[in-house]
């Protein structure tokens, strides 16, 4: 309101100028490029700007409270959780006479005796892991087509032998003894242990004591950390080594550099169509189609926003993996690194090199001098304010509309049920909300707006349109559609802070470059304490509220450890233990087994032939 109502109309009329009718004008008229040096009218910009400013700290201050409230309440207001017991111990140290597992049980049993309660190692995903997931496969594909099949002397439509039958086994009756199998597995258990293992303590408070201290002398022996819940896990991080992670999150880390740099020949590219005038002199045949109206702006405005879309679409499963390598233990820590990648990598490519555009040499030495940073800025972004429009447009309101439709899952299911002639649901079709591309989209488009705010207010509309679609559209998905498979907490809400007190300060930055080319030393000597007051908001806000993130608070962790012994739940919770992480789900009970050595009640009741199964059934082919 304060942008389009005060300052759009100073930035139409700074110029005395003979103006024609408005829906005929030029964006560059409504942007503050049109205000002249030295007017008097640049004060509304500042004002503007303050009010801008101080709105979005004292939001962001009562979001920051209230996520913080939120994220306690979930923390006590939650039933036990296994993970609020269990302590992630990576770096075990190999010793030529004890197996991991002894070496895990001694250790803790020495210097926790007391909260100690058992362990479950990590073993090496290998072929049995392969084979489980293919046989739990291999049974929901034959028990879709069970009741269509019998014994048939027939030719194979493929090979053109003889088809074979295949009957269901009952478990209790005629299924393979669990016992012999787990016998072949235990000569090898050992060799398969990798120096990771979770730890159980016996209060939530014992845990976090583990979790936070410093286990060794040697700090990359004996890591320790809370473990992330059982659904969260990300077991094929597990069993590297974690002298390696630190070298994995190097290379990751330059592997990001470099695609974000080679990234710049597609944007570099998409930038020279913006650029009518360079564009007809390096290619002079496409003179003639360019000076037709319809073509100059379809060329010069819509396509180089849909190239750029298109060219983005290789980044989220790129940062994945790169996320993937560094070694997380778990999918939300995963999703968060992802996030923060794609959120640098499209602030850089979508922002900065769209803003500062030419070759690839001119970009790379803008910044050769830092005091050039907000002229070099305060000319460019008004520049851009067509391209950043269209862009909303088409990234923006175009999203929303794939959000909804959910188009990739439409064609993969269409092509599942008619091409494959699969009928059956898979197991795993529950999508879960992609925060990883969702969060730089919108934190992209508030960056956008911040920047543009003072300076072509004339693209807040278009974002105010779509944060109000964004709201109903994600709602309804996050309500109806996405599946919560696991909790973070409220880790995300970090990187929003963050990244909109980053927009704010750019935004006062570009400011006080524009205030400098047009003259007016008041609105830039009113600016500098503005920055100042924005980066002493964001130390307190991460001094009053951070640590929640980080840490839970003792006093929180005791009184619900004393609530679970007012209400006899001690023993429930410990029985959960001892099955909630397992690596192997069909046969979790016999490994979970081998790995707690102590406080053993029951080892013949966990080789249930049940747990052997994918489902109450097993299924015999006979060959």
């Amino acid at each position: 309101m304060i942008c389009i109502f005060l300052v759009l109309p100073v930035n139409y009329y700074g110029q005395d100028m003979q103006h024609k009718q408005i829906n005929a004008e030029s964006l560059e008229v409504f942007t503050i490029g049109n205000v002249k040096e030295g007017s008097k009218w640049l004060w509304t910009h500042c004002l503007a700007l303050y009010i801008i400013s101080c709105s979005a700290c004292v939001l962001l201050y009562f979001e920051y409270k209230s996520i913080t409230k939120m994220r306690l309440a979930h923390i006590t207001g939650s039933p036990p959780s296994p993970s609020h017991f269990t302590v992630l111990v990576r770096g075990i140290p190999w010793s030529p006479d004890h197996s991991y597992s002894d070496s895990v049980e001694k250790f803790f049993s020495t210097y926790y005796p007391a909260s100690y309660v058992s362990h479950q190692m990590v073993y090496q995903a290998g072929t049995i892991d392969k084979l489980m997931k293919d046989a739990e496969k291999m049974y929901r594909m034959l028990k879709t087509i069970e009741p269509q099949c019998g014994k048939s002397s027939m030719p194979c439509c493929l090979c053109g032998g003889t088809t074979h039958s295949f009957k269901v086994l009952n478990n209790e009756a005629e299924s393979v003894k669990s016992k012999t199998s787990v016998d072949g597995l235990q000569p090898t258990q050992r060799e398969k242990e990798r120096p990771a293992a979770f730890v159980f303590f016996r209060t939530r408070y014992a845990a976090v004591i583990a979790a936070q201290v410093l286990q060794s002398s040697n700090p990359m022996l004996w890591v320790t950390q809370l473990a992330p819940e059982p659904h969260d896990v990300y077991w094929s991080n597990l069993s590297i080594p974690y002298k390696q992670v630190w070298l994995r999150k190097i290379a990751t880390l330059l592997g990001a550099i470099v695609f974000m740099l080679v990234f710049l020949v597609p944007v570099t590219f998409v930038q020279g169509l913006t650029q009518l005038d360079q564009l007809s002199h390096t290619f002079p045949f496409l003179k003639g189609i360019l000076k037709q109206k319809y073509m100059n702006h379809l060329v010069t405005g819509y396509l180089p926003s849909v190239i750029l879309i298109l060219f983005l679409y290789a980044v989220p499963p790129t940062m994945m993996l790169f996320s993937a390598m560094e070694g997380n233990v778990s999918r939300s820590e995963r999703k968060r690194s992802a996030c923060i990648k794609i959120l640098y990598f499209t602030i850089w490519n979508v922002f900065f090199v769209n803003v500062l555009s030419g070759s690839v040499i001119s970009q790379l030495s803008v910044f050769s001098s830092v005091r050039d940073i907000p002229i070099q800025l305060a000319k460019a972004v008004p520049a851009q304010a067509t391209f950043f429009t269209t862009y909303v447009l088409s990234s923006g309101w175009a999203s929303l509309s794939c959000e909804v439709i959910q188009l990739f899952a439409l064609l993969c299911n269409v092509f599942r049920k008619f091409i494959l002639r699969i009928k059956e649901e898979p197991s795993n079709c529950a999508l879960t909300f992609p925060h990883h591309t969702e969060i730089p989209r919108l934190l992209l488009f508030g960056l956008l707006g911040f920047t543009c705010s003072i300076m072509a207010p004339l693209i807040l509309p278009f974002l105010l349109v779509y944060f109000f679609l964004a709201f109903l559209v994600y709602r309804n998905q996050i309500l109806h559609v996405y599946v919560s498979k696991y909790e973070s907490g409220g880790q995300f809400w970090p990187i929003v802070h963050n990244t909109t007190i980053f927009s704010l300060v750019l935004t006062q930055i570009i400011a006080l470059g524009v205030f400098g080319i047009k003259r007016s030393p008041i609105a830039s000597g009113f600016t500098i304490p503005l920055i100042f007051f924005t980066v002493l908001f964001n130390e307190y806000c991460r001094q009053r509220f951070s640590p929640v993130f980080k840490r839970s608070p003792a006093q929180v962790l005791i009184e619900m450890d004393r609530q679970d012994e007012r209400w006899g739940t001690i023993e429930e919770i410990y029985n959960q233990l001892r099955s909630a992480y397992c690596q192997y789900p069909s046969i979790s009970p016999d490994l979970s087994t081998a790995g707690n050595t102590s406080h053993h009640e029951d080892k013949e009741s966990s080789q249930d032939p049940e747990s052997l199964t994918p489902g109450n059934q097993l299924v015999k082919l006979n060959e």
